[in-house]
């Protein structure tokens, strides 16, 4: 596989401009000395000097990846070489400091031929300490997780390879592939990856679901999304971020499916999951943008017996509705439930 392109480490090394050390800037000043300063850093096992090192690489211009020469060693002793790398970074602060230095081994063991477990493990080291991967890393992970499973290997065996290297899969490290894959539209690919994650022992927690649930509604995958919330609900007993629910509530009024609206909201009640006031409202605006008058009277009821007011030109237009298509009594029903709120 080809190494980390020019213009990709060129930008990456000018995120960090403010963390260069000038000795160290100072006492590289060419491809190979950079390259075999990092590769002395490896062979001495100085690994905590790794950081600064390259972070001063961004004062030396145009370089391919520093970790490149891993790829002469074999597997075994790159993985344990790499790992004994993550172990050193545990104990540098600012933790910040080692950015760089993740995602460069990220890149580099991305584009390997053999980019599983080991990069899951340098993003999870990654994310633990406080860092974001560059975003270049999602494209990769997603390339490299589809080449992974055009051998048939479940998501499960994949993720449970990393104990092979003394890592345990985490909901944090699952939840960053599972974005991964969606930012991408391998939408398919994330459900797999949340449906595995339980046989990895780390269940899908409520930012798995949600991250995917955002995905769907993003594509207007209706279909998928009330699925993924029912499942969420009803199996993982999690309850939906009201942001989750108000961006699903939108996506159903978007594509006209108004009914579907109001069932899951109906749903979410009945499971014990309270809905806000934002969600209902937008159900009655969809319903009256809709002309579904008489549902848009029962979805205001069930508002006040949550103790939720529309706005006064939502309910007066609810009402005014319901009189045209002859509806006096549901009518009269709604403006008494109003008088009762005080409105």
């Amino acid at each position: 596989m080809a190494t980390v392109p020019t213009k990709l480490c060129r930008s990456l090394f000018n995120l960090y401009p403010r963390f260069c050390h000038p000795a160290i800037v100072h006492s590289i000043s060419s491809f190979h000395s950079v390259d075999e300063t990092v590769k002395a850093a490896v062979e001495a096992k100085t690994y905590t000097q790794l950081p600064d090192i390259l972070i001063a690489v961004g004062k030396t211009g145009r370089v391919p990846n520093p970790f490149s020469f891993l790829s002469t060693f074999s597997l075994k002793l790159r993985t344990q070489i790499v790992d004994e790398i993550l172990q050193s970074f545990k104990c540098i602060r600012p933790r910040s400091r080692s950015h760089i230095a993740y995602d460069l081994l990220l890149f580099y063991t991305l584009q390997s031929p053999h980019p599983l477990p080991l990069s899951f493990a340098i993003l999870q080291c990654c994310l633990r300490s406080g860092c974001v991967p560059a975003p270049q890393v999602k494209l990769l992970l997603s390339s490299a997780w589809l080449s992974c499973h055009g051998q048939s290997q479940s998501v499960s065996d994949s993720l449970m390879e990393m104990q092979e290297i003394g890592y345990c899969p985490d909901s944090v490290t699952c939840n960053y592939i599972i974005s991964s894959l969606c930012a991408v539209d391998l939408l398919e690919e994330a459900v797999k990856v949340l449906k595995g994650m339980s046989g990895a022992g780390c269940p899908p927690d409520l930012e798995s679901y949600s991250g995917l649930i955002a995905a769907m509604c993003t594509f207007r995958r209706t279909v998928d999304a009330v699925e993924l919330v029912k499942q969420m609900v009803q199996k993982a007993r999690l309850t939906p971020r009201q942001g989750t629910v108000m961006k699903l509530v939108a996506t159903l009024l978007a594509n006209r499916e108004i009914w579907k609206a109001v069932e899951m909201i109906e749903f979410l009640e009945r499971k014990g999951n309270p809905v806000g006031f934002e969600s209902y409202e937008l159900v009655v605006e969809g319903c009256l943008e809709c002309c579904e008058y008489i549902l848009a009277g029962k979805v205001v009821i069930a508002m006040t017996e949550r103790g939720f007011i529309p706005y006064i030109r939502v309910r007066q237009k609810v009402v005014e509705g319901l009189v045209n298509v002859n509806e006096l009594k549901l009518a009269h029903s709604v403006r008494e439930r109003l008088v009762e709120l005080g409105s």
